[in-house]
Formats: C-alpha cells, structure tokens, sequence
C-alpha cells in the first residue's frame, strides 16, 4: 500500500512560482489636496515614488528635468533621483502619491517613464488608497510624514492586499505597454455588467455642478425610468444620485477653496447652493470640515 502511495505521489510537480515583481516595503501612502500655487522644495530618497495626478495639471522634475503631469497620468521616480512638484498656478490639484521598496529587475522599465492610466489601471490606484487608510494612521495632506503608523486594530489582511493591488498595478501596467493585442488575455478575466446607465448619469451630474437638478429632469436628460436609473446607479456606486450629486459639488468646492479666489459665500452661490447655511452643513457633512477651516488648513501646507 504504501509503494503505491509513494508510486502516485510521484507523479505530482509542485511549481514553484516566480515573482516578476516583488514590492517588498510601503514607505508611504499620500492622498493630496493642494491649494493652486502648491511648490515642494524637493527630495532624493533610496526608494521608488509614483505620482498620479487625480485632477488637475501639475509641474514634476526629475533631476533638473521638467516634466508636465496632466489628469489621468502617473510618473515614476527612481531611486536616488531628485524631484520636484508643484500645481499650476491656476487650478488646485488632487495628486495620490506612493512610496515603496522594490528590487525585482523588471521595475527598472518604470525608470524615468509616464503613462496615461485607463479605467482598468487606475483602479488600483482607489484600492491601494482605500486599504491604506483601513490599515494606516495616515494624516491629512502631510508632505512631511515619514513613518506611517499601523491603526490598532487595522484591517484584516490590509498590508497584504496593498502589496498584492500594487504588485497588480505594476504588471498590467507593464503589460499595457509592452504586450500586442495577441499577448495572454486570461490573466484576471472579469464579467462585470453595462455600466452605461451609470456612466450617462455622472456626465449628467459632472456637467450640472453649477445648477439644480432634479431626478426627473436626469430621467430626460438619459432616457432611462427613475426606478431603473435609481436600482442601477446604487448598485453599482453604493450611493443614491442626488447623495452623488452633492458629493460631486463638495469636490469641486473644495478646489475652488483651495484656487483662493472666490469666498465661501461666492463658492455657495456658484454651486447652485440657495442657502449658504446649507452649503456649509453639507461641507462639513462630507468632509468633516467647515468650508473656513477646510481652505485655512489646506493654504497653510507647506513643504
């Protein structure tokens, strides 16, 4: 009995599986919001930074070399390099900024390189920034912090999927640039269903901030029922529309909080607000800040 046992357990290869990218370490996980004149005096350190701006234009250099950022691009820096940021003078920016330790050679083709990120790419960069801040004490807007403290308690398996959502970013970003379109199409198959209804319903929002809508008036502007448009949009954002379409409106007060031209009563009034009570009690709802305070701490950064 047991020849046979050992006759069959023969017959069994056990793969070992190699890592094309290993992240070894996260230094930091950065969330920004900076005001419309924003300029860091610059740094050098021994590990890799990406730099994603969210919205908004920014300026990068990378050893002397300048090197313009728009919305919807990552940068890379390398070990070593110094570099630079800083908004563009007109509008405030939203930049996610990652720090992290990688020694694997096929990191080194993100060497002095920058990528528009497609839906599918830029995912990761909300999954990363989402169990960071499960996992991690990690202050507001703080350029200058240095260790990041583990929440107690933190996340369940919060440091593992960060790796795992980058590790994930890495290759399909490199796969994104050096695969032909008959290169592997199994890795990470996803069924996911239309999400045009959606898609058509935050165009409408995005492009209504300044003025009021109702439900009925999005139901014209899309064609689609309201008790379809409300059963789709919450299922796939977790949210009710007008709960979206506020939110929408409270980013884009923040911005132009930090652009500092307009004073909160004028922001208010801009965003369609009747009652500046109102736009207030909202801000502070969504952020956990009074518009005052919110453009008092955001202006006072510094690097």
């Amino acid at each position: 009995m047991l020849l046979l046992y050992n006759f069959y357990m023969k017959k069994y290869f056990k793969h070992k599986l190699e890592n094309l990218i290993n992240v070894s370490k996260i230094v930091t996980i950065h969330d920004f919001e900076f005001d419309k004149n924003f300029k860091s005096a610059g740094e050098s350190h021994d590990f890799w930074e990406l730099v994603y701006a969210e919205k908004e234009s920014l300026l990068c250099t990378a050893d002397g070399v300048d090197i313009p950022l728009e919305q919807g691009e990552v940068l890379f820096h390398k070990p070593n390099e110094f570099h630079t940021l800083s908004a563009n003078g007109k509008s405030a920016p939203n930049v996610f900024i990652l720090s992290f330790v990688c020694k694997s050679d096929a990191i080194r083709f993100f060497e002095n390189k920058k990528f528009r990120l497609d839906s599918n790419l830029a995912r990761f960069i909300y999954f990363i920034l989402e169990e960071g801040k499960k996992t991690f004490d990690i202050p507001y807007s703080d350029p200058n912090l240095k260790k990041m403290k583990l929440l107690s308690p933190s996340t369940l398996g919060g440091e593992q999927l960060i790796k795992n959502y980058l590790e994930l970013f890495l290759i399909n970003l490199l796969r994104a640039q050096t695969e032909t379109k008959d290169g592997n199409t199994t890795f990470l198959p996803r069924k996911e269903l239309s999400s045009k209804p959606v898609n058509d319903v935050i165009h409408v929002l995005e492009n209504e901030l300044y003025s009021t809508l109702t439900i009925e008036d999005i139901c014209t502007k899309t064609a689609y029922g309201r008790a379809y448009l409300f059963r789709v949009f919450q299922e796939k954002t977790g949210k009710t529309i007008m709960d979206y379409y506020l939110r929408l409106k409270i980013e884009r007060a923040k911005q132009l909080l930090r652009e500092n031209e307009l004073s909160v009563k004028e922001i208010a009034e801009t965003l369609a607000f009747n009652e500046p009570n109102y736009f207030t009690k909202t801000f502070k709802r969504v952020t956990g800040l009074t518009p005052t305070a919110y453009k008092k701490r955001c202006l006072g950064l510094n690097l």
